[in-house]
């Protein structure tokens, strides 16, 4: 009969703007003495936190069977990682519904007997010698070179683990009595009483957000006139200038590889935009109508001094108030806050997990950070956005939103 033999695998994975630059760190530990017996590191390059995060643990469950090739089902291993996500599935306690993760769950299962592995759910802070792995690998990467074991000091930072108890090494009677199947009927494991329930080191790991990429449109011959062009008015198209940003845009995009989908705003401006992006990644275009810009009234094509010359007090009014439309039965930005944060319940529900490029214009873009932020309707007039730029907001699983990037130009130099 075998001896059995136990060992702990601790992972991590990391993505420098997910999706962006990742990698994942793993290490194989002797549960009775707290030494590493293997590491492994790996720059992958542009994925999401997700999927380095898998890609972690199948280096960790690897590497712990390529140390004993000949043990079979004698090898225990007990998995430590501060990803929920990757804890709760492969556990079988959430259900794997991303497209991109159930390869890359089933591979993972497929390395060792169900049986012999087991899950546990830890802090950040306690997987300090994964995550430097992981952060090593993307440094790494950066630098265009590979990870080297023997350069990696990701051993130093970390504290000799704890002997792990053999009741770590069985088998949860939940998860032999599910079968396999993944389910969402057993709740979430419990934290230790010591282990505090707030703050950043215990936020829960809420799989990839719906990511969503805000592109401004290119120039019109309204646009270097700063004049008010909203959707009641000539709907012009782009100019000579406006077709060459959305040429560079879509040259940026396509560099990064990252955009899944295409949603434009009905103005003509917005979808030449946006068909020069599709075109360039392959993609379709569909409209929103939620995304057009705010209607203007009888401001449009006008400048804000010829407004303030001919509708003062009308144009002050505005300024007060977001409830305010403009002269002549414009839109109110109260009313483009309502459109545009139903457009956004849609598109979140819609792109969970994915990357989408809304093409649009300033006050759509301006009202989704806004609202991003949990910023006053003054914010509007705050917020700077040139043409062609790019912004984006990412959306989690619990309702949080994280605002990445605000009016960057970079592309168009």
């Amino acid at each position: 009969m075998s001896v059995a033999r136990q060992v702990v695998v601790e992972a991590d994975g990391g993505s420098r703007g997910n999706p962006g630059p990742a990698g994942y760190g793993a290490v194989v530990i002797d549960p009775a003495t707290g030494e590493p017996l293997a590491e492994a590191a790996e720059y992958i390059g542009v994925a999401t936190n997700n999927v380095a995060e898998y890609r972690g643990l199948i280096a960790g469950l690897t590497a712990a069977k390529a140390l004993f090739p000949d043990a079979g089902e004698a090898l225990r291993v007990h998995v430590r990682m501060d990803s929920k996500l990757v804890v709760e599935q492969m556990s079988g306690r959430w259900k794997i519904k991303h497209p991109d993760m159930k390869p890359l769950a089933a591979r993972a299962a497929a390395i060792l007997p169900p049986s012999s592995v087991t899950y546990e759910w830890i802090p950040r802070a306690q997987n300090k010698h994964a995550d430097r792995l992981a952060n090593e690998a993307m440094d790494a990467g950066r630098d265009g070179r590979q990870w080297e074991a023997s350069a990696s000091t990701a051993a130093l930072d970390a504290p000799a683990a704890a002997p792990a108890p053999d009741a770590l090494f069985s088998l949860p009677e939940e998860t032999a009595e599910s079968g396999g199947e993944p389910t969402d009927a057993h709740p979430a494991p419990q934290q230790s009483a010591g282990t505090p329930q707030t703050g950043w080191g215990a936020a829960p790991d809420l799989g990839a957000p719906a990511t969503l990429v805000l592109l401004r449109h290119g120039e019109t011959a309204l646009t270097p006139e700063k004049r008010f062009s909203g959707s009641g008015g000539t709907d012009p198209e782009l100019s000579a200038v406006g077709r060459g940003q959305a040429e560079r845009a879509a040259g940026h995009f396509a560099a990064l590889g990252t955009v899944q989908e295409i949603v434009s705003s009905p103005l003509r401006r917005c979808r030449e935009t946006a068909a020069v992006v599709a075109a360039r990644l392959g993609l379709d275009v569909r409209i929103d109508e939620s995304l057009r810009e705010t209607d203007f009234g009888a401001w449009e094509g006008l400048t804000f001094g010829e407004v303030r010359e001919r509708y003062g007090d009308d144009l002050t009014a505005w300024l007060a108030s977001p409830d305010t439309a403009p002269t002549g039965g414009g839109e109110s930005f109260a009313q483009v806050a309502e459109r545009v944060a139903a457009a956004r319940d849609r598109l979140v529900a819609r792109y969970a997990g994915r990357t989408v490029l809304l093409v649009t214009h300033v006050t759509p873009i301006k009202t989704f950070v806004r609202l991003a932020l949990g910023a006053p309707p003054e914010a509007l007039f705050r917020m700077e956005l040139s043409a062609a730029s790019i912004s984006t907001v990412a959306y989690y699983g619990d309702g949080n939103a994280s605002v990445r990037l605000l009016n960057d130009t970079s592309h168009l130099r």
